[in-house]
């Protein structure tokens, strides 16, 4: 550690601060100075004054909220969001306290590689002896079906993340090696970005290093292994039930690269492809995020849903790279750490400069020996569990902490069943100050480093990312214990780069080759847009119904039963003032929205998310009747808002036009039933009125049937009317627009299925007279164009 300056005082967020004591904290030295770079933070802290700040925290705290940024938590009542807990003050660390953690990093990223290497190569470690056999072949992270397989790339490892914890004499320890799919580097970026919006002037001065430059060598390392022209690098998700999917999805977007789910892969004559709207494209780089078990079912995880059959098979012909390589989850293995030293010194000639922290395998007589002999300094926990026992502490003992019964317990496994555990040294975590109510705290924080392979070498992502806890426990820690997320922030005594991903005037670019959505996307893309026409479709109904309702305080008037009847097969009860029928609809297309993240604007998001919380909101505080026109009224208006975003901001190409497509099948669709049901001959009185506010024609009506008005005007209006955007006309003419535009699935000249079916619906409605529009044709009607819907899925999405 840097040497201290001795604090000039102790007013302000330092007041009250106390160190825990024989710990060690980044702010306070044992002597009770304030480290460099702290007293410039508090300082600078301290003249924003409580009241300021407090707003500050708040801002960025609600840029977190409006952002979406969420954690998925997993408890006995199933899985939940829970919003990302941000520790407003970063973790700072010296650039040269940072550069000596850095080389030591990389020089352990090497022995990684070189180790994972061996296990799936030569196995050269277990015949020296330096790795036990047990430890591979009992080892559920050891993959049989990809030893031999040598990577595409040439390397197992392009992106690692590590563990560390600073010991009381000021070193610091690797508690744990994340080799198989690591997270954290997407909440890093979104930590730095809240933290900037509370306090950029603080951060601009004191010259902290920037994130981007990491992320575009980790971008450009793997555009370069993309080797096909018409490949493509992408990002490999378990999908939205995972725990960091928003920092999958968030990652996708910053970098530029398609989001795919196993579903969205097939392998065929040995590549692995993504399904697209446009036909089979090649992926040669895999940036996978999904456990290597469940990648192949075929091969691996029989069970796993989530995977691609035949991916194994790739590997073997080399025609993919994966980001990490199958089978180097293997580098977790707690009891790994164990051998770490020897195999450093075998294999590089030198012990690491990083060391993990004291590890025993309890395999072995005179290691198993000394736990159960130092118990009480020891951590006892699964060899062949991850490493880094504060992501379960569950499932380790701490030997200070056991009763007589549990340590007598333990010390007889220890002795039947050695091999399966391994005993840790029981390590003191330093502290960090957080702030909790207006005052400084002192807590135990792990932090996360992260490395990427690039044509340089190991490049490192200066800070960003630290787990603090939210009490003094150190189990508290795990985020899914209700840990919080500090930015850390590397600070330079000079200037530092202006790094970002956008490219230099004189860059070289490629716009990417269009036509690369996948199937999925577009299918989840088409159901929003369906959801949300049906949403407001569904509102409007509600309002006109409840307004008639409040007027005549009957709810039993004809016009309301007939629209009782033509709602129930809906969904929708009509006696209720916000009907399931209704939350469904927004619940749907907030469902697709969630699947496809990284297409979707943080905007639009926040806009869904509203309108959501609005909808639930409602169903405890509106009454039947005037209430739910009001509310009714609003609910259009949050509509409205989404469907304006979407049309001004969203990029007029293959995904728009999917959503488009959606739109316009449900509106005529609704269309074509409410015409059914409320233009009949002997349809209750106020009908055709309530037609036209449904249809949101009633100014247009009275201008355009000045001297006639009757139910064929409506009709025509509603039905026929190539200029009304609520016309089924309308809706037919431009699903004629845009399938004309969507991508072709075959080289054949003739006329495609779905655009005869789409130009002959258009053609026969164009010609019908008003007075031919019957009850059964507009019902007819609705079922071709609900048809449309099934033959773009047929073309599209199998």
């Amino acid at each position: 550690m840097p040497s201290p300056v001795r604090a000039p005082n102790v007013s302000g967020l330092l007041a009250g601060y106390q160190p825990l004591p024989n710990v060690a904290d980044e702010m306070i030295d044992p002597s009770g100075a304030v480290r460099p770079g702290w007293e410039s933070l508090l300082r600078k802290l301290d003249q924003i004054g409580p009241e300021k700040l407090a707003t500050r925290f708040a801002k960025a705290s609600q840029y977190l909220h409006d952002a979406g940024v969420y954690y998925r938590v997993y408890d006995e009542t199933g899985t939940q969001e829970r919003e990302w807990p941000l520790a407003h003050i970063p973790l700072l660390i010296d650039e040269h306290d940072w550069q000596s953690i850095t080389r030591g990093l990389a020089e352990r990223a090497d022995l990684l590689e070189d180790i994972v290497a061996d296990i799936y190569g030569e196995n050269r470690l277990i015949g020296q002896g330096l790795l036990p056999p047990d430890l591979i072949a009992s080892n559920s992270e050891y993959l049989h079906a990809v030893a031999g397989v040598k990577p595409a790339s040439g390397h197992f490892l392009h992106f690692c993340a590590f563990e560390l914890g600073r010991a009381p004499n000021g070193r610091w320890w690797v508690l744990g090696d994340r080799t198989q799919a690591p997270s954290g580097a997407g909440f890093a970026l979104e930590n730095r970005v809240a933290s900037t919006r509370a306090l950029a002037d603080v951060s601009a001065s004191m010259n902290v290093h920037r994130l981007a430059g990491f992320f575009k060598e980790f971008r450009d390392s793997l555009q370069a292994q993309v080797k096909n022209p018409q490949g493509r690098a992408a990002i490999l998700t378990p999908g939205p039930n995972n725990e960091t999917y928003f920092e999958h999805a968030y990652i996708a977007r910053y970098l530029g690269f398609m989001l795919l789910e196993g579903d969205d892969l097939t392998v065929s004559k040995g590549k692995v492809m993504v399904r697209t709207v446009s036909g089979l494209k090649p992926v040669d780089v895999l940036w996978r995020r999904m456990d290597a078990a469940y990648m192949d079912p075929l091969e691996l995880k029989a069970d796993s849903w989530i995977g691609t059959p035949g991916m194994v098979g790739a590997l073997r012909q080399r025609s993919v790279s994966l980001v990490n390589a199958l089978g180097s989850g293997i580098l977790e293995t707690r009891a790994l750490l164990a051998f770490l030293p020897a195999i450093s010194n075998a294999m590089h000639g030198r012990d690491l400069a990083l060391p993990s922290i004291a590890t025993w395998w309890c395999g072995q007589d005179k290691e198993r020996r000394h736990v159960m002999d130092h118990l009480d300094q020891m951590m006892v926990g699964p060899a062949m569990s991850r490493q880094l026992p504060f992501e379960d502490m569950g499932a380790t003992a701490l030997g200070a902490g056991l009763d007589d019964g549990a340590r007598s317990e333990l010390l007889a496994r220890l002795k039947d069943d050695g091999r399966s555990l391994v005993g840790q040294e029981a390590v003191k975590l330093s502290t960090t100050p957080v702030y909790v109510d207006g005052k400084l705290e002192p807590r135990p924080f792990v932090l996360r480093v992260f490395a990427a392979r690039t044509k340089h070498g190991w490049s490192f992502l200066p800070g960003g990312f630290a787990r603090v806890g939210l009490t003094l426990d150190t189990a508290a820690i795990a985020m899914q214990r209700g840990g919080q997320a500090a930015d850390v922030w590397i600070t330079s005594s000079g200037p530092v780069g202006k790094d970002t991903l956008l490219p230099r005037e004189d860059d070289a670019f490629r716009r990417n080759v269009p036509g690369t959505l996948p199937s999925r996307a577009a299918e989840n893309l088409m159901w929003m847009g369906r959801y949300i026409e049906r949403a407001e479709g569904t509102a409007r109904i509600l309002r006109a119904c409840h307004a008639r309702h409040a007027e005549a305080a009957n709810r039993e008037l004809p016009l309301l039963a007939e629209m009782r009847t033509y709602l129930k097969p809906l969904g929708v009860d009509l006696d209720s003032a916000i009907p399931k029928g209704l939350s469904r609809s927004i619940d749907g297309a907030m469902l697709s929205a969630s699947r496809i993240r990284d297409r979707f604007s943080p905007d639009g998001w926040l806009a869904l998310r509203d309108l959501s919380k609005t909808i639930h909101r409602f169903h405890d505080v509106v009454a039947a009747g005037d209430d739910t026109t009001r509310a009714m009224t609003i609910v259009l208006r949050k509509l409205a808002g989404f469907s304006g975003l979407v049309h001004e901001n969203m990029y007029r190409f293959t995904g728009w036009r999917f959503l488009e497509i959606g739109r316009r099948i449900e509106r005529s669709i609704g269309m074509a039933r409410i015409l059914a049901t409320l233009s009949r001959p002997d349809a209750a009185d106020g009908a055709l009125e309530m037609l036209l506010e449904i249809g949101d024609s009633v100014m247009t009506h009275r201008r355009q049937y000045s001297v006639y008005s009757g139910r064929l005007s409506v009709l025509d209006l509603l039905a026929l009317d190539p200029l009304n955007p609520r016309s089924i006309l309308f809706q037919l003419e431009a699903l004629k627009t845009e399938f004309g535009l969507l991508p072709a699935r075959d080289s054949s000249t003739e006329m495609p299925v779905l655009m005869k079916k789409v130009l002959r619906l258009h053609t026969d409605l164009a010609i019908m007279e008003a007075s031919e529009l019957t009850p059964d044709k507009l019902h007819g009607l609705a079922y071709e164009i609900g048809v449309l819907s099934d033959t773009i899925s047929d073309t599209y999405f199998a």
